[in-house]
């Protein structure tokens, strides 16, 4: 392959891991050796409608385009035959397509991922990262965080408030009705 082809290859792989003017920080490297065409149509088809995209790469050439990025630490995981899975929210949302994925479809092989710039080797680091919650579900979590012990102090204000407004409107009802209160000691 002469090396303007390689250098065409290598953009076209520069121009597929980019959204608009920035980079997709997060990927996962897996293998379609194995997996029937109509398996993998099936798979990339299901994958589309989460936006997340697979592309077959040539492993050298994937190194050379992946160096000086966020996906540098792919290199050592691009061995054999190779592809890479991004998009979506973020590599936590593929991975827990492609780990469920893998159940219909044994052939199919989780090579790793990259999160923020942490590898996750193999099949079970891949499952390990599936079970992240992603960026949405995180933040979520840290809200509620925050707003719990609030929550608690509403209701510790609340519970002994409910007491009071309860006896007040105890003490109203036998006033409108004209029945005499009495002393309590």
């Amino acid at each position: 392959m002469s090396k303007v082809v390689k250098n065409l290859i290598m953009r076209d792989y520069k121009a597929r891991i980019t959204k608009g003017t920035e980079q997709w920080p997060d990927a996962m490297v897996i293998s379609i050796r194995g997996v029937k065409a109509v398996d993998t149509t099936r798979l990339r088809h299901s994958l589309a409608k989460k936006n997340i995209r697979i592309v077959v790469v040539q492993n050298a050439l994937a190194r050379k385009s992946f160096e000086g990025t966020s996906l540098e630490p792919l290199k050592d995981l691009l061995t054999g035959s190779s592809a890479l899975a991004f998009g979506g929210e973020s590599v936590v949302e593929v991975a827990r397509e492609l780990v469920e994925a893998v159940t219909k479809m044994p052939a199919l092989e989780l090579k790793g991922a990259v999160l923020d710039g942490i590898v996750f080797s193999g099949k079970k680091a891949v499952e390990e990262l599936s079970k992240y919650p992603t960026r949405d579900e995180a933040i979520g979590q840290v809200v509620t965080l925050v707003v719990s012990p609030a929550r608690k102090l509403l209701g510790q204000l609340q519970g002994p408030g409910s007491k009071v407004a309860g006896i007040i409107k105890a003490i109203e009802g036998k006033l409108e009705k004209g029945e005499a209160i009495t002393k309590v000691a």
